[in-house]
Protein backbone atom coordinates (compact mmCIF):
# COMPACT_ATOMS: atom_id res chain seq x y z
CA UNK A 1 0.00 0.00 0.00
CA UNK A 2 1.14 3.16 -1.04
CA UNK A 3 1.96 6.30 1.56
CA UNK A 4 -1.16 8.01 0.13
CA UNK A 5 -2.51 5.82 3.23
CA UNK A 6 0.18 6.54 5.77
CA UNK A 7 -1.94 8.83 7.54
CA UNK A 8 -4.59 6.24 8.01
CA UNK A 9 -2.13 3.54 9.00
CA UNK A 10 -0.26 5.93 12.19
CA UNK A 11 -4.51 6.85 12.97
CA UNK A 12 -5.38 3.34 12.66
CA UNK A 13 -2.36 2.54 14.98
CA UNK A 14 -3.49 5.53 17.50
CA UNK A 15 -6.53 3.33 17.81
CA UNK A 16 -5.16 0.15 18.02
CA UNK A 17 -2.72 1.42 20.91
CA UNK A 18 -6.36 2.85 22.22
CA UNK A 19 -7.12 -0.64 22.56
CA UNK A 20 -4.34 -2.29 24.31
CA UNK A 21 -3.91 0.54 27.00
CA UNK A 22 -8.04 0.09 27.64
CA UNK A 23 -9.93 -3.14 28.71
CA UNK A 24 -13.71 -3.32 26.93
CA UNK A 25 -16.86 -1.78 29.11
CA UNK A 26 -13.93 -0.23 31.65
CA UNK A 27 -12.90 2.18 28.85
CA UNK A 28 -13.67 5.64 29.76
CA UNK A 29 -15.61 8.16 28.06
CA UNK A 30 -12.60 10.44 27.75
CA UNK A 31 -10.19 8.02 26.39
CA UNK A 32 -13.22 7.06 24.40
CA UNK A 33 -13.54 10.56 23.21
CA UNK A 34 -10.05 11.64 22.50
CA UNK A 35 -9.62 7.94 20.91
CA UNK A 36 -12.03 8.68 17.95
CA UNK A 37 -10.89 12.42 17.52
CA UNK A 38 -7.53 10.61 17.34
CA UNK A 39 -8.24 8.84 14.25
CA UNK A 40 -8.75 12.48 12.25
CA UNK A 41 -5.11 13.66 13.88
CA UNK A 42 -2.86 12.33 10.93
CA UNK A 43 -4.92 12.06 8.15
CA UNK A 44 -5.10 15.29 7.25
CA UNK A 45 -7.45 19.60 6.76
CA UNK A 46 -8.73 28.96 3.77
CA UNK A 47 -9.75 31.15 6.79
CA UNK A 48 -11.29 30.50 10.14
CA UNK A 49 -14.51 29.01 10.34
CA UNK A 50 -17.06 30.90 11.43
CA UNK A 51 -17.95 28.76 13.91
CA UNK A 52 -15.29 27.37 16.03
CA UNK A 53 -15.69 24.34 18.33
CA UNK A 54 -15.95 25.18 22.27
CA UNK A 55 -16.70 21.99 24.04
CA UNK A 56 -16.52 17.99 23.39
CA UNK A 57 -19.59 16.11 24.72
CA UNK A 58 -19.72 12.18 24.89
CA UNK A 59 -22.65 11.16 25.11
CA UNK A 60 -24.00 7.16 26.26
CA UNK A 61 -27.48 6.92 26.45
CA UNK A 62 -29.21 9.51 28.52
CA UNK A 63 -25.85 10.26 29.99
CA UNK A 64 -23.39 13.08 28.60
CA UNK A 65 -19.82 14.63 29.76
CA UNK A 66 -18.00 16.83 28.29
CA UNK A 67 -14.77 18.65 27.77
CA UNK A 68 -13.52 22.26 26.84
CA UNK A 69 -11.47 22.47 24.11
CA UNK A 70 -9.66 25.69 25.25
CA UNK A 71 -9.12 22.45 28.20
CA UNK A 72 -7.18 20.42 26.16
CA UNK A 73 -5.10 23.68 24.55
CA UNK A 74 -3.82 24.41 27.69
CA UNK A 75 -2.78 21.05 28.84
CA UNK A 76 -1.21 20.09 25.48
CA UNK A 77 0.70 23.66 25.41
CA UNK A 78 1.49 23.99 29.42
CA UNK A 79 0.82 20.57 30.92
CA UNK A 80 -1.59 22.04 32.93
CA UNK A 81 -5.13 20.47 34.02
CA UNK A 82 -7.52 23.29 33.93
CA UNK A 83 -11.13 23.18 33.93
CA UNK A 84 -12.76 19.95 34.77
CA UNK A 85 -10.00 18.02 32.48
CA UNK A 86 -8.26 17.09 36.05
CA UNK A 87 -11.44 14.99 37.37
CA UNK A 88 -10.43 12.63 34.52
CA UNK A 89 -7.18 11.88 35.28
CA UNK A 90 -7.92 8.70 37.59
CA UNK A 91 -9.00 6.87 34.32
CA UNK A 92 -5.57 7.56 32.49
CA UNK A 93 -2.64 6.64 34.03
CA UNK A 94 0.82 8.79 33.70
CA UNK A 95 1.67 7.16 30.12
CA UNK A 96 -1.45 8.14 28.84
CA UNK A 97 -1.64 11.07 29.52
CA UNK A 98 1.60 11.70 28.22
CA UNK A 99 0.57 9.98 25.08
CA UNK A 100 -2.59 12.61 24.67
CA UNK A 101 -0.61 15.46 25.32
CA UNK A 102 1.40 14.29 22.56
CA UNK A 103 -0.94 12.86 19.93
CA UNK A 104 -2.77 16.97 20.58
CA UNK A 105 0.07 18.36 19.54
CA UNK A 106 1.93 15.87 16.64
CA UNK A 107 1.47 17.60 13.35
CA UNK A 108 1.16 15.90 10.21
CA UNK A 109 3.29 17.58 7.74
CA UNK A 110 0.43 17.51 4.76
CA UNK A 111 -0.36 20.67 2.63
CA UNK A 112 -3.57 22.11 2.06
CA UNK A 113 -4.07 20.77 -1.38
CA UNK A 114 -2.69 17.28 -0.11
CA UNK A 115 -5.12 17.40 2.51
CA UNK A 116 -7.96 18.66 0.11
CA UNK A 117 -7.17 15.91 -2.85
CA UNK A 118 -7.28 13.18 -0.29
CA UNK A 119 -10.47 13.96 1.33
CA UNK A 120 -12.26 14.46 -2.32
CA UNK A 121 -10.93 10.70 -3.63
CA UNK A 122 -13.65 7.96 -2.63
CA UNK A 123 -11.45 6.40 -0.35
CA UNK A 124 -11.11 9.62 1.97
CA UNK A 125 -15.28 10.41 1.63
CA UNK A 126 -15.88 6.57 2.88
CA UNK A 127 -13.16 7.24 5.64
CA UNK A 128 -15.11 10.28 6.31
CA UNK A 129 -18.45 8.78 6.06
CA UNK A 130 -17.37 6.15 8.86
CA UNK A 131 -15.58 8.78 11.31
CA UNK A 132 -19.29 10.86 10.71
CA UNK A 133 -21.14 8.37 12.08
CA UNK A 134 -19.07 8.61 15.40
CA UNK A 135 -18.13 12.57 15.52
CA UNK A 136 -21.17 14.12 14.99
CA UNK A 137 -22.22 18.10 14.91
CA UNK A 138 -23.93 19.54 17.80
CA UNK A 139 -27.44 18.85 15.80
CA UNK A 140 -26.51 15.01 16.14
CA UNK A 141 -25.97 14.99 12.27
CA UNK A 142 -23.02 13.16 10.79
CA UNK A 143 -19.66 14.98 10.91
CA UNK A 144 -18.86 14.03 7.35
CA UNK A 145 -18.61 17.85 5.76
CA UNK A 146 -17.61 19.11 9.37
CA UNK A 147 -14.57 17.00 9.69
CA UNK A 148 -13.84 17.80 5.85
CA UNK A 149 -13.68 21.25 6.73
CA UNK A 150 -12.39 21.29 9.57
CA UNK A 151 -9.19 19.07 8.98
CA UNK A 152 -8.48 21.37 5.67
CA UNK A 153 -8.71 24.24 7.52
CA UNK A 154 -5.93 23.08 9.76
CA UNK A 155 -4.19 21.71 7.11
CA UNK A 156 -4.19 25.79 5.88
CA UNK A 157 -3.00 26.78 9.05
CA UNK A 158 0.36 28.31 9.79
CA UNK A 159 0.38 25.53 13.15
CA UNK A 160 -0.62 22.99 10.54
CA UNK A 161 -2.76 20.05 10.85
CA UNK A 162 -2.45 18.42 14.50
CA UNK A 163 -5.71 17.27 16.49
CA UNK A 164 -5.69 20.18 18.56
CA UNK A 165 -6.13 22.56 15.31
CA UNK A 166 -8.95 20.34 13.91
CA UNK A 167 -10.46 21.22 16.74
CA UNK A 168 -10.44 24.13 16.91
CA UNK A 169 -11.64 24.38 13.36
CA UNK A 170 -14.52 22.17 13.27
CA UNK A 171 -17.45 24.22 12.32
CA UNK A 172 -19.80 23.81 14.90
CA UNK A 173 -19.82 25.39 18.23
CA UNK A 174 -19.29 22.07 20.31
CA UNK A 175 -18.69 18.40 18.95
CA UNK A 176 -20.09 15.36 19.79
CA UNK A 177 -19.09 12.04 20.24
CA UNK A 178 -21.36 8.64 20.12
CA UNK A 179 -20.22 6.64 22.73
CA UNK A 180 -22.31 3.66 22.43
CA UNK A 181 -20.84 3.52 18.65
CA UNK A 182 -17.24 4.49 19.93
CA UNK A 183 -17.78 1.63 22.38
CA UNK A 184 -18.92 -1.05 19.62
CA UNK A 185 -15.70 -0.36 17.48
CA UNK A 186 -13.38 -0.59 20.44
CA UNK A 187 -14.80 -3.86 21.06
CA UNK A 188 -14.90 -4.49 17.25
CA UNK A 189 -11.25 -3.82 17.07
CA UNK A 190 -10.72 -5.85 19.99
CA UNK A 191 -11.67 -8.47 18.88
CA UNK A 192 -9.84 -8.18 15.59
CA UNK A 193 -6.77 -7.81 17.60
CA UNK A 194 -7.75 -10.63 19.44
CA UNK A 195 -8.14 -12.33 16.54
CA UNK A 196 -4.76 -11.97 14.75
CA UNK A 197 -3.04 -12.57 18.05
CA UNK A 198 -4.42 -15.96 17.98
CA UNK A 199 -4.12 -16.46 14.80
CA UNK A 200 0.04 -15.33 14.93
CA UNK A 201 0.13 -17.74 17.78
CA UNK A 202 -0.94 -20.60 15.94
CA UNK A 203 1.45 -19.75 13.60
CA UNK A 204 4.51 -20.08 15.88
CA UNK A 205 2.94 -23.10 17.32
CA UNK A 206 2.92 -24.77 13.73
CA UNK A 207 6.72 -23.41 13.58
CA UNK A 208 7.95 -25.42 16.56
CA UNK A 209 6.22 -28.93 15.21
CA UNK A 210 7.47 -28.26 11.65
CA UNK A 211 10.98 -27.70 13.66
CA UNK A 212 10.69 -30.93 15.79
CA UNK A 213 9.64 -32.46 12.77
CA UNK A 214 12.23 -31.72 10.23
CA UNK A 215 15.27 -30.03 12.14
CA UNK A 216 18.40 -28.81 10.14
CA UNK A 217 21.60 -27.61 10.89
CA UNK A 218 22.74 -24.87 8.32
CA UNK A 219 25.27 -23.74 10.74
CA UNK A 220 28.75 -24.28 8.28
CA UNK A 221 26.36 -22.35 5.45
CA UNK A 222 26.18 -19.10 4.14
CA UNK A 223 24.18 -16.68 5.95
CA UNK A 224 22.18 -15.80 3.48
CA UNK A 225 20.74 -12.10 4.96
CA UNK A 226 23.46 -10.74 4.49
CA UNK A 227 26.21 -12.42 2.58
CA UNK A 228 26.58 -11.76 -1.22
CA UNK A 229 26.86 -13.91 -3.83
CA UNK A 230 29.66 -14.38 -6.16
CA UNK A 231 28.70 -12.34 -8.89
CA UNK A 232 29.11 -8.80 -9.99
CA UNK A 233 26.52 -6.91 -11.36
CA UNK A 234 25.54 -4.04 -14.14
CA UNK A 235 22.51 -2.00 -13.97
CA UNK A 236 20.80 -0.92 -17.15
CA UNK A 237 17.55 0.97 -17.01
CA UNK A 238 15.19 0.21 -20.58
CA UNK A 239 12.18 2.94 -21.57
CA UNK A 240 9.36 0.50 -22.37
CA UNK A 241 6.43 1.63 -24.33
CA UNK A 242 3.36 -0.43 -24.55
CA UNK A 243 1.13 2.29 -27.39
CA UNK A 244 -1.72 -0.67 -26.97
CA UNK A 245 -2.20 0.15 -23.30
CA UNK A 246 -0.39 3.67 -23.81
CA UNK A 247 1.88 2.93 -21.00
CA UNK A 248 5.29 4.10 -21.09
CA UNK A 249 7.38 3.73 -18.14
CA UNK A 250 10.88 2.82 -17.01
CA UNK A 251 12.62 -0.47 -16.16
CA UNK A 252 15.71 -1.38 -14.24
CA UNK A 253 17.73 -4.27 -15.06
CA UNK A 254 20.37 -5.51 -13.20
CA UNK A 255 22.62 -8.46 -14.48
CA UNK A 256 25.05 -10.37 -13.73
CA UNK A 257 28.39 -10.46 -15.18
CA UNK A 258 28.41 -13.76 -16.79
CA UNK A 259 28.36 -15.63 -20.25
CA UNK A 260 25.71 -17.98 -19.26
CA UNK A 261 22.27 -17.64 -19.49
CA UNK A 262 20.60 -16.31 -16.16
CA UNK A 263 17.52 -16.87 -14.40
CA UNK A 264 14.43 -13.93 -14.23
CA UNK A 265 13.09 -12.35 -11.40
CA UNK A 266 11.06 -8.79 -11.53
CA UNK A 267 10.23 -6.79 -8.42
CA UNK A 268 6.82 -5.17 -8.55
CA UNK A 269 6.61 -2.68 -6.34
CA UNK A 270 3.26 -1.58 -4.05
CA UNK A 271 1.11 1.94 -4.56
CA UNK A 272 3.23 5.43 -4.59
CA UNK A 273 6.61 2.99 -4.58
CA UNK A 274 8.61 3.09 -7.12
CA UNK A 275 12.00 1.12 -8.76
CA UNK A 276 14.03 1.97 -5.81
CA UNK A 277 12.02 0.67 -3.07
CA UNK A 278 13.65 -2.86 -3.28
CA UNK A 279 16.88 -2.15 -5.14
CA UNK A 280 18.58 -3.50 -2.06
CA UNK A 281 16.68 -6.84 -2.28
CA UNK A 282 17.91 -6.57 -6.23
CA UNK A 283 21.44 -6.16 -6.01
CA UNK A 284 21.17 -8.90 -3.30
CA UNK A 285 19.50 -10.99 -5.88
CA UNK A 286 21.82 -10.13 -8.94
CA UNK A 287 25.04 -10.99 -6.51
CA UNK A 288 23.40 -14.88 -6.65
CA UNK A 289 23.23 -14.70 -10.48
CA UNK A 290 19.69 -13.71 -11.24
CA UNK A 291 19.01 -11.14 -13.47
CA UNK A 292 16.75 -8.68 -11.74
CA UNK A 293 13.65 -6.96 -13.42
CA UNK A 294 11.80 -3.89 -11.84
CA UNK A 295 9.67 -2.04 -13.48
CA UNK A 296 8.11 1.01 -11.92
CA UNK A 297 4.65 1.31 -12.63
CA UNK A 298 3.06 4.27 -13.97
CA UNK A 299 -0.09 6.22 -12.51
CA UNK A 300 0.73 4.14 -9.51
CA UNK A 301 4.17 5.00 -8.62
CA UNK A 302 6.18 7.33 -6.51
CA UNK A 303 5.28 9.96 -8.97
CA UNK A 304 1.47 9.48 -8.82
CA UNK A 305 1.39 10.31 -4.99
CA UNK A 306 2.85 13.23 -5.52
CA UNK A 307 0.44 13.89 -8.15
CA UNK A 308 -2.38 13.32 -5.80
CA UNK A 309 -0.63 15.42 -3.24
CA UNK A 310 0.22 18.75 -5.50
CA UNK A 311 -2.88 18.82 -6.72
CA UNK A 312 -2.65 17.14 -10.30
CA UNK A 313 -4.50 14.30 -9.54
CA UNK A 314 -7.97 13.09 -8.02
CA UNK A 315 -7.25 9.42 -7.73
CA UNK A 316 -5.51 7.24 -5.21
CA UNK A 317 -5.63 4.76 -7.23
CA UNK A 318 -7.01 3.83 -10.41
CA UNK A 319 -9.32 0.58 -10.66
CA UNK A 320 -7.61 -0.18 -14.43
CA UNK A 321 -4.36 -0.63 -12.19
CA UNK A 322 -5.45 -4.21 -11.16
CA UNK A 323 -5.51 -4.79 -14.75
CA UNK A 324 -2.38 -3.07 -16.02
CA UNK A 325 0.17 -3.83 -13.35
CA UNK A 326 0.11 -7.30 -13.89
CA UNK A 327 0.21 -6.39 -18.10
CA UNK A 328 3.13 -4.31 -17.52
CA UNK A 329 5.31 -7.47 -15.83
CA UNK A 330 3.91 -9.79 -18.84
CA UNK A 331 4.70 -6.23 -21.08
CA UNK A 332 8.39 -6.17 -19.78
CA UNK A 333 8.74 -10.05 -20.01
CA UNK A 334 8.40 -9.87 -24.17
CA UNK A 335 10.70 -7.16 -24.12
CA UNK A 336 13.34 -8.72 -22.30
CA UNK A 337 12.65 -11.75 -24.48
CA UNK A 338 13.25 -9.84 -28.09
CA UNK A 339 16.35 -8.04 -26.46
CA UNK A 340 17.31 -11.58 -25.67
CA UNK A 341 17.16 -12.52 -29.28
CA UNK A 342 19.05 -9.46 -30.99
CA UNK A 343 21.29 -7.94 -28.44
CA UNK A 344 24.17 -10.61 -27.41
CA UNK A 345 25.18 -8.32 -23.86
CA UNK A 346 21.72 -10.57 -22.95
CA UNK A 347 21.64 -13.44 -21.89
CA UNK A 348 18.10 -14.16 -20.11
CA UNK A 349 16.35 -17.99 -19.32
CA UNK A 350 12.92 -17.36 -19.99
CA UNK A 351 11.66 -20.39 -18.61
CA UNK A 352 12.83 -19.33 -15.47
CA UNK A 353 11.00 -16.77 -14.18
CA UNK A 354 9.94 -15.44 -10.72
CA UNK A 355 7.74 -12.93 -9.74
CA UNK A 356 7.93 -10.50 -6.11
CA UNK A 357 5.97 -8.23 -4.78
CA UNK A 358 4.74 -5.91 -2.57
CA UNK A 359 1.12 -4.57 -1.29
CA UNK A 360 -0.24 -4.46 -4.37
CA UNK A 361 3.32 -6.06 -5.94
CA UNK A 362 2.20 -8.72 -4.05
CA UNK A 363 -1.64 -8.69 -5.60
CA UNK A 364 0.53 -8.18 -9.04
CA UNK A 365 2.62 -11.71 -8.00
CA UNK A 366 -0.40 -13.98 -7.08
CA UNK A 367 -2.19 -12.50 -10.20
CA UNK A 368 0.38 -13.50 -12.67
CA UNK A 369 0.96 -16.75 -10.59
CA UNK A 370 -2.84 -17.94 -11.68
CA UNK A 371 -5.38 -15.94 -9.62
CA UNK A 372 -8.19 -14.17 -11.18
CA UNK A 373 -10.13 -11.27 -10.16
CA UNK A 374 -13.07 -12.74 -8.47
CA UNK A 375 -16.03 -10.46 -9.29
CA UNK A 376 -18.52 -12.74 -7.25
CA UNK A 377 -16.82 -12.21 -3.97
CA UNK A 378 -15.77 -8.56 -4.30
CA UNK A 379 -19.89 -8.04 -5.48
CA UNK A 380 -20.21 -10.06 -1.49
CA UNK A 381 -17.99 -8.43 0.55
CA UNK A 382 -18.46 -4.80 -0.69
CA UNK A 383 -21.58 -4.27 0.34
CA UNK A 384 -20.73 -3.95 3.59
CA UNK A 385 -17.95 -2.09 3.33
CA UNK A 386 -18.77 0.34 6.12
CA UNK A 387 -18.68 -2.63 8.61
CA UNK A 388 -15.45 -3.75 7.88
CA UNK A 389 -12.02 -2.50 9.38
CA UNK A 390 -9.65 -3.71 7.08
CA UNK A 391 -8.55 -0.57 5.34
CA UNK A 392 -7.17 -2.74 1.92
CA UNK A 393 -11.28 -3.32 1.06
CA UNK A 394 -10.86 0.28 0.31
CA UNK A 395 -8.87 -0.25 -2.38
CA UNK A 396 -10.24 -3.97 -3.92
CA UNK A 397 -13.70 -3.02 -3.47
CA UNK A 398 -12.85 -0.14 -6.97
CA UNK A 399 -12.32 -3.13 -9.15
CA UNK A 400 -15.98 -3.21 -9.21
CA UNK A 401 -15.69 -0.27 -11.34
CA UNK A 402 -14.34 -2.36 -13.81
CA UNK A 403 -16.50 -3.84 -16.35
CA UNK A 404 -17.38 -6.92 -15.64
CA UNK A 405 -15.13 -9.81 -17.58
CA UNK A 406 -12.70 -12.74 -17.47
CA UNK A 407 -9.40 -10.96 -17.58
CA UNK A 408 -5.97 -12.92 -18.42
CA UNK A 409 -3.41 -11.96 -16.36
CA UNK A 410 -1.82 -15.25 -15.99
CA UNK A 411 1.99 -15.78 -17.25
CA UNK A 412 2.66 -19.23 -17.60
CA UNK A 413 6.37 -18.01 -17.84
CA UNK A 414 6.19 -17.10 -13.98
CA UNK A 415 7.30 -20.53 -12.20
CA UNK A 416 7.06 -19.28 -8.48
CA UNK A 417 6.00 -16.51 -6.75
CA UNK A 418 6.67 -14.36 -3.79
CA UNK A 419 4.00 -12.03 -2.15
CA UNK A 420 4.24 -9.56 0.55
CA UNK A 421 1.57 -7.96 2.55
CA UNK A 422 -0.30 -8.35 -0.49
CA UNK A 423 -3.97 -7.86 -0.70
CA UNK A 424 -5.64 -10.82 -1.37
CA UNK A 425 -9.08 -11.77 0.73
CA UNK A 426 -11.87 -10.32 -1.50
CA UNK A 427 -9.97 -9.37 -5.30
CA UNK A 428 -9.03 -13.15 -5.13
CA UNK A 429 -11.17 -14.64 -2.66
CA UNK A 430 -10.34 -18.50 -1.72
CA UNK A 431 -11.96 -19.63 -5.15
CA UNK A 432 -9.30 -17.52 -7.35
CA UNK A 433 -6.39 -18.47 -4.87
CA UNK A 434 -6.85 -22.29 -4.65
CA UNK A 435 -6.22 -22.24 -8.70
CA UNK A 436 -2.58 -21.62 -8.18
CA UNK A 437 -0.34 -24.37 -9.21
CA UNK A 438 3.43 -22.52 -9.11
CA UNK A 439 5.20 -22.64 -5.78
CA UNK A 440 4.50 -19.72 -3.87
CA UNK A 441 5.45 -17.56 -0.15
CA UNK A 442 3.32 -14.85 1.44
CA UNK A 443 5.19 -12.58 3.71
CA UNK A 444 2.78 -11.80 6.22
CA UNK A 445 3.39 -8.69 8.78
CA UNK A 446 1.70 -8.80 12.45
CA UNK A 447 1.29 -5.09 12.49
CA UNK A 448 0.35 -4.66 9.68
CA UNK A 449 -2.75 -2.53 9.84
CA UNK A 450 -3.11 -1.50 6.02
CA UNK A 451 -3.53 -5.32 4.19
CA UNK A 452 -4.22 -6.76 8.48
CA UNK A 453 -2.68 -9.95 8.59
CA UNK A 454 -5.32 -12.29 9.43
CA UNK A 455 -7.67 -11.49 6.50
CA UNK A 456 -5.51 -10.73 3.86
CA UNK A 457 -2.30 -13.37 4.20
CA UNK A 458 -2.97 -15.90 6.82
CA UNK A 459 -6.50 -17.10 5.99
CA UNK A 460 -5.64 -16.47 2.56
CA UNK A 461 -2.63 -18.87 2.63
CA UNK A 462 -5.25 -21.49 3.94
CA UNK A 463 -6.62 -21.45 0.73
CA UNK A 464 -3.52 -21.99 -1.55
CA UNK A 465 -3.84 -26.06 -2.98
CA UNK A 466 -0.60 -25.92 -4.23
CA UNK A 467 1.76 -28.31 -2.68
CA UNK A 468 4.45 -25.70 -2.30
CA UNK A 469 3.22 -23.32 -0.33
CA UNK A 470 5.57 -21.16 2.65
CA UNK A 471 3.71 -18.74 4.83
CA UNK A 472 6.52 -16.69 6.98
CA UNK A 473 5.21 -13.90 9.54
CA UNK A 474 7.06 -11.10 10.39
CA UNK A 475 5.98 -11.00 13.90
CA UNK A 476 5.85 -6.78 15.21
CA UNK A 477 6.49 -5.95 11.61
CA UNK A 478 4.46 -3.41 9.77
CA UNK A 479 2.96 -3.17 6.23
CA UNK A 480 5.90 -0.56 5.83
CA UNK A 481 8.98 -3.01 7.22
CA UNK A 482 10.54 -4.48 4.01
CA UNK A 483 10.77 -1.73 1.95
CA UNK A 484 14.12 0.44 1.18
CA UNK A 485 15.85 3.15 2.95
CA UNK A 486 15.54 5.42 -0.16
CA UNK A 487 11.76 5.25 -0.26
CA UNK A 488 11.53 5.96 3.34
CA UNK A 489 13.38 9.17 3.10
CA UNK A 490 11.81 10.48 -0.01
CA UNK A 491 9.88 13.60 0.00
CA UNK A 492 6.69 14.79 0.36
CA UNK A 493 7.44 13.06 3.86
CA UNK A 494 9.20 11.07 5.56
CA UNK A 495 7.24 8.03 7.41
CA UNK A 496 7.11 7.99 11.01
CA UNK A 497 9.50 4.82 12.88
CA UNK A 498 6.03 3.07 14.57
CA UNK A 499 4.75 3.11 11.15
CA UNK A 500 8.18 1.22 9.71
CA UNK A 501 8.45 -0.60 12.94
CA UNK A 502 11.85 -0.58 14.64
CA UNK A 503 14.76 -1.84 13.40
CA UNK A 504 13.34 -2.48 9.88
CA UNK A 505 16.63 -3.55 8.67
CA UNK A 506 16.22 -6.96 10.07
CA UNK A 507 13.13 -7.01 8.35
CA UNK A 508 14.76 -6.03 5.36
CA UNK A 509 17.95 -9.12 6.14
CA UNK A 510 14.82 -11.74 6.27
CA UNK A 511 13.46 -11.03 2.94
CA UNK A 512 16.85 -11.24 1.28
CA UNK A 513 17.45 -14.59 2.89
CA UNK A 514 13.87 -15.96 2.06
CA UNK A 515 14.18 -14.45 -1.84
CA UNK A 516 17.02 -16.25 -2.31
CA UNK A 517 16.40 -19.45 -0.85
CA UNK A 518 12.89 -19.37 -2.43
CA UNK A 519 14.08 -18.43 -5.67
CA UNK A 520 16.91 -20.47 -5.87
CA UNK A 521 15.34 -23.43 -4.66
CA UNK A 522 11.76 -23.24 -7.50
CA UNK A 523 12.90 -20.54 -10.04
CA UNK A 524 16.71 -22.35 -10.77
CA UNK A 525 16.01 -25.37 -9.24
CA UNK A 526 18.98 -25.66 -7.12
CA UNK A 527 17.74 -27.85 -4.11
CA UNK A 528 20.60 -27.29 -1.72
CA UNK A 529 18.86 -24.43 -0.78
CA UNK A 530 15.75 -26.10 -0.19
CA UNK A 531 16.61 -26.71 3.58
CA UNK A 532 16.97 -22.60 4.04
CA UNK A 533 12.54 -22.73 3.57
CA UNK A 534 12.50 -24.15 6.86
CA UNK A 535 10.51 -23.57 10.00
CA UNK A 536 14.24 -24.58 11.32
CA UNK A 537 16.30 -22.25 9.60
CA UNK A 538 13.93 -19.23 9.97
CA UNK A 539 13.86 -19.51 14.16
CA UNK A 540 17.90 -19.72 13.27
CA UNK A 541 17.89 -15.81 12.63
CA UNK A 542 14.76 -14.71 13.85
CA UNK A 543 16.11 -11.47 16.19
CA UNK A 544 14.02 -9.36 18.19
CA UNK A 545 11.35 -7.20 17.95
CA UNK A 546 10.92 -8.67 14.66
CA UNK A 547 10.62 -12.50 15.36
CA UNK A 548 10.30 -14.57 12.01
CA UNK A 549 8.20 -18.06 11.51
CA UNK A 550 7.87 -19.62 8.47
CA UNK A 551 5.57 -22.97 8.03
CA UNK A 552 4.19 -25.08 5.13
CA UNK A 553 1.53 -26.24 6.54
CA UNK A 554 -2.35 -24.56 8.00
CA UNK A 555 -5.56 -25.11 7.47
CA UNK A 556 -8.52 -23.25 7.32
CA UNK A 557 -10.18 -25.48 10.21
CA UNK A 558 -7.24 -25.63 12.14
CA UNK A 559 -7.29 -21.40 12.41
CA UNK A 560 -10.75 -21.57 12.82
CA UNK A 561 -10.83 -23.92 16.07
CA UNK A 562 -8.31 -22.00 17.33
CA UNK A 563 -9.76 -18.62 17.30
CA UNK A 564 -12.88 -19.80 18.27
CA UNK A 565 -11.41 -21.30 21.73
CA UNK A 566 -9.35 -18.21 21.85
CA UNK A 567 -12.70 -16.02 21.93
CA UNK A 568 -14.42 -18.54 24.44
CA UNK A 569 -11.60 -18.03 27.02
CA UNK A 570 -11.41 -14.46 26.72
CA UNK A 571 -15.43 -14.53 27.07
CA UNK A 572 -15.04 -16.72 30.07
CA UNK A 573 -12.99 -13.91 31.62
CA UNK A 574 -15.14 -11.22 31.00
Amino acid sequence: MNRLLLALSISVRFKRNLVLHTTGKQLNWLGLTLGCCGWLLPTTGITNPVLAAERIYASYAALERSISVAALEVYAKEGKLVDHLGLYTKYLNPQQLAQLRRVLLARADLSLVATSQFFYTSIGETLLERLGQVIQTESRQSGFYALRSALILAAADPEGLTLLNVLRKFPTSSIRVDLARSLQIVEELQGLLNQTNQAIALVKQQSTTETTQAPVNLSQQPDLRLSRGKFTWNKRTLTLNDRRRDRRFLADIYLPKTKTEVPVIVISHGLGSDRNTFEYLAQHLASYGFAVAVPEHPRSSAEQGQSLLAGRSYKVEQPSEFINHPLDVTYLLDQLQRLDSSDPSYQFNLQQVGVIGQSFGGYTALALAGAAVNFDQLQKDCKNLNDSWNVSLLLQCQVLQLPRTQYNLYDPRVKAVIAINPLTSSVFGEASLSKIQVPVMIVSSGGDIVAPALPEQILPFTWLTTPKKYLAVIEGGTHFSTIGVTDLTRDPFILPPQVISSNPAIARHYINALSVAFCQTYVTKLHQYRPYLSAAYAQTISQPPLTLNLIQSLSANQLTQSIQRSTQEIRSKE
